[in-house]
């Protein structure tokens, strides 16, 4: 009688059970919250990014909103969230990232703290000509520790500014990103969220950790 392998493979030469285990726990699935004010473009960038249909709950403006929702600077606006927007996009073989939008209108933030549960880290979008909206958001991730970057949207009538004076006028923290995206463009968007796993990844020197922030999905 044959003796039992010890390389890892049966006797044809295939993998065995616990390798086949291992290498499937190698694949990550993580929480990423998008957020920023009213009109800023969260559902156009997981719409531009998502590698499945994505499920976006935006209802036309209506006179419920009148004098709450702050048109300015999105005249042309007819639609809102008023849930969440879910997208998916794999990142590499072994990361895959599931994008939870999150409403901008105060009304809806008591909707945050469910959809923030597990996240591993979030992107903060940012409208140059009504940047303060953003503060909220900047404000909600600083309080909870969660780790989260800038990203500058370039509206096409919008000025452009260094993202270091974004960063000084945010009064972000050295260890937070900014930069400039362009939510409408895939490559645009999948850079923004390679930049934040790569920051977070840079802080966090144990992997099984950031593994333990796996969404309950």
């Amino acid at each position: 009688m044959g003796s039992a392998r010890s390389d890892g493979t049966d006797g044809a030469g295939g993998t065995d059970g616990a390798s086949e285990a291992a290498d499937a726990q190698l694949l990550a699935a993580h929480k990423i919250l998008i957020a920023g004010g009213f009109g800023v473009g969260k559902t156009t960038l997981v719409s531009a990014i998502s590698e499945v249909r994505p499920l976006l709950t935006e209802e036309r403006l209506s006179s419920a909103g009148a004098g709450l929702d702050d048109l300015r600077g999105v005249a042309g606006k007819t639609t809102t969230t008023v849930a969440m927007d879910f997208g998916r996009i794999t990142i590499s073989e072994r990361l895959v990232l599931y994008l939870f939008g999150v409403p901008g209108q105060e009304r809806f933030w008591f909707m945050w703290d469910e959809l923030a549960y597990g996240a591993l880290g979030a992107v903060v979008l940012a409208d140059v000509r009504r940047l303060r909206d953003c503060f909220p958001s900047v404000n909600y991730f600083e309080t909870r520790s969660l780790p989260f970057v800038v990203a500058i949207n370039c509206f096409d009538d919008a000025r452009r500014y260094d993202p270091e004076e974004v960063r000084v006028a945010l009064d972000l923290d050295p260890g937070v990103p900014a930069l400039l995206c362009d939510a409408r463009q895939l490559s645009s968007v999948k850079n923004v969220l390679t930049t934040l796993v790569e920051s977070i990844s840079a802080e966090d020197q144990n992997p099984r950790r950031m593994a333990s922030a796996l969404p309950p999905v």
